[in-house]
């Protein structure tokens, strides 16, 4: 069995490795490719997916590998027995394209079709963020790693995360009605997870397309941090629905019981720890 607190570990310089590959991209441009649905892909999204797929079979042969560019080429391996690999190779191509910088590299470990292990780092920022074995950890710019956890939900109110570049402002205000808000900020890709993993936000309504790559890592992180993605009937996030073509519905991840009650009892939070 696989050891997600090692594993997590062995795959940081990994995802290093895919970040330099879309670094060099970043700063000197690259051709965009329309996908089959309409959706762009790159070289850096192709080449950091070679790069992880090939370091993957190195670390954890013998685990089936679901990624997005493989998935969108035709490519779906096994992954009947529940445990498989996520990766999203870049997390943002939308904000790369552009310039932007929050776009990321995702793998994810899900066992039991469930997200056990998270990793997920930010080129540009040098951010990186990552979960194995119940525990959640931040190393930024080059510091020191530290624990991240989420927090209680402050006195002045929410601060709600939402997509830079998807979505849609109408649902997520309706949403938010009767919701005490203090803050709405505005991130994209998979670091919307990482912000309420580190506590510095508390909900994050996506009601609008995402599929599972782009959220499982996430998912782990923040489990790991005390928080916890639900469905919008307050049950827990299904995956390895290959027949779906590993689309997911519209979810809430939040940092906290108290940031999001509506959740199912089995799917809530832990509460968030005292700081």
């Amino acid at each position: 069995m696989t050891d997600p607190a090692k594993l997590v570990r062995q795959l940081i310089p990994v995802v290093r490795e895919a970040g330099e590959i879309e670094l060099k991209y970043y700063r000197s441009g690259t051709e965009v490719i329309d996908k089959a649905d309409g959706s762009p892909v790159t070289l850096a999204d192709q080449e950091a997916e070679k790069l992880i797929f090939q370091r993957l079979k190195e670390i954890a042969p013998g685990i089936p590998i679901i990624g997005e560019e493989a998935v969108a080429a035709g490519s779906i391996p096994d992954i009947s027995s529940g445990t498989f690999f996520l990766v999203d190779p870049l997390d943002g191509t939308k904000e790369f394209i552009t310039g932007g910088g929050d776009f990321t590299v995702n793998i994810a470990l899900m066992v039991n079709n469930k997200p056990v292990m998270g990793i997920i780092y930010a080129p540009v920022s040098d951010e990186l963020y990552f979960a194995g074995g119940g525990e959640a950890f931040a190393i930024i710019q080059g510091g020191p790693e530290k624990k991240i956890s989420v927090r209680e939900v402050p006195k002045d109110g929410l601060t709600v995360v939402a997509s830079k570049r998807h979505g849609d402002p109408e649902k997520i205000a309706d949403f938010l009605n009767g919701r005490k808000v203090d803050a709405l900020i505005n991130r994209s890709s998979s670091l919307k997870f990482c912000v309420m993993a580190a506590g510095q936000a508390d909900l994050y309504p996506r009601l609008g397309p995402t599929c599972e790559w782009d959220i499982a890592a996430g998912e782990a992180i923040l489990r790991a941090a005390g928080g916890q993605t639900v469905m919008l009937d307050g049950e827990p996030m299904q995956y390895g629905k290959a027949d779906k073509k590993f689309l997911n519905p519209d979810f809430i991840a939040f940092a906290s019981n108290d940031a999001y009650p509506a959740a199912k009892p089995g799917a809530a939070a832990k509460p968030a720890p005292p700081k």
